[in-house]
């Protein structure tokens, strides 16, 4: 195909800061958001303002910063004492600590969920960026085989399309969570972070970046697509392969990096993502325990649900791989269900929740049924 050409500027998708009066308003519903599995970045808003921090904050004297230094030049090759100056550098931030911390458990309500996504706001602007990058999109479909509507979907939902990409500097979040992961937490997770803020360096150090100078989660996940660092070494990528990847004001090179992260994670090109699934009244609870034990992992072919009395799809029996029974609670009332294939399950690597998969799978489905077609414009 033709290479699409390069936009002369990147469309500056972000929004304008929030008043104080909207910040506050704003962490006040981060606790339901949590609850209930958003994205980290949607729940950064409010995020530190570096110039406020006291200086008792820093790292820059502290004798387990040093080891962590010395730590990260082993794994890294780094030289230890530009690690170290990095390090001295970060803030620990009490909001992250807190944050990290899973929050009481809220009722699981697909319906509720949904509709944080699903809405016309996130739908307009997925209209606006396929519209400017429908090029790259389907260059994306020929590369890695992942059709443009999952990758409008995950943008859409992790970041709006580059409009919510997180408030907090990532040294500082990354920092916080290596060295001062809290207590109460049920987890220690601090030598994953420790290998993040690793991983953070080499990229900002390959890409000649101050590592002081980006923003992102409270996790410390970066740009339009909400890429760990990690992420960001091993599935970062370029279309034409030549320069640093930036996921934070180049939209091709998201496309590029979502879609070469699915692939690399068992989406199948032509593959649908799920089906429909509406289950009898009379199915014996016991089959529906069995059915739903393996949860998002792929476990029974068409024939054996059949069998157990489920009524199907003419396209599900036709379907030759292993499907999934997915439950989606919806508070105190019934709960949705869906089939997953192989490539729910691989949707579910980029965030472990049903809930996220198939938000992304209907967010992009409606993006595009809301774009006009080529002929149209």
């Amino acid at each position: 195909m033709t290479r699409p050409a390069t936009p002369a500027a990147t469309v500056d998708l972000r929004a304008a800061p929030a008043s104080p009066a909207r910040r506050s308003a704003l962490r006040g519903a981060g606790a339901l958001l949590a609850g209930l599995g958003m994205p980290g970045a949607l729940l950064a808003v409010g995020g530190s303002s570096r110039a406020d921090e006291s200086p008792a904050l820093r790292y820059a004297h502290s004798e387990k910063a040093l080891r962590l230094a010395m730590q990260l030049a082993r794994q890294t090759a780094l030289p230890v004492a530009w690690l170290r100056e990095q390090i001295g550098r970060a803030y620990f931030q009490p909001q992250v600590a807190r944050l990290i911390i899973p929050g009481r458990p809220e009722q699981r309500d697909w319906t509720l969920y949904r509709s944080h996504f699903i809405e016309s706001t996130r739908i307009a602007a997925g209209v606006r960026f396929q519209r400017a990058y429908d090029a790259w999109l389907q260059e994306g479909r020929q590369r890695f085989g992942v059709p443009p509507e999952v990758v409008l979907g995950i943008l859409g939902v992790e970041t709006i399309y580059g409009r919510s990409m997180g408030e907090f500097p990532v040294i500082d979040s990354l920092a916080t969570l290596s060295l001062d992961f809290p207590a109460a937490a049920p987890m220690d997770r601090s030598d994953y972070f420790a290998s993040q803020l690793g991983d953070y360096f080499v990229w900002c150090n390959a890409g000649g970046i101050d590592p002081a100078s980006i923003r992102g989660s409270y996790a410390g996940a970066i740009g339009m697509p909400q890429f760990m660092p990690g992420s960001i070494l091993r599935w970062g990528t370029r279309f034409d392969g030549a320069g640093s990847v930036d996921l934070i004001h180049n939209a091709p090179d998201a496309i590029a990096s979502v879609g070469n992260f699915l692939a690399g994670h068992g989406w199948v090109r032509d593959m649908p993502a799920w089906f429909p699934l509406q289950l009898p009244e009379s199915l014996d609870p016991r089959v529906l325990q069995r059915l739903l034990e393996p949860d998002i992992v792929p476990s029974f072919h068409a024939a054996e649900l059949r069998a157990a009395g489920i009524s199907l799809l003419p396209q599900v029996l036709d379907y030759p791989g292993k499907l999934a029974v997915v439950q989606l609670p919806n508070a105190g009332r019934a709960p949705d269900y869906v089939l997953g294939t192989d490539n729910f399950y691989a949707v579910t690597r980029y965030n472990h929740s049903a809930f996220y998969a198939l938000a992304v799978l209907q967010l992009g489905h409606r993006v595009l049924l809301e774009s006009p077609s080529e002929d149209a414009l």
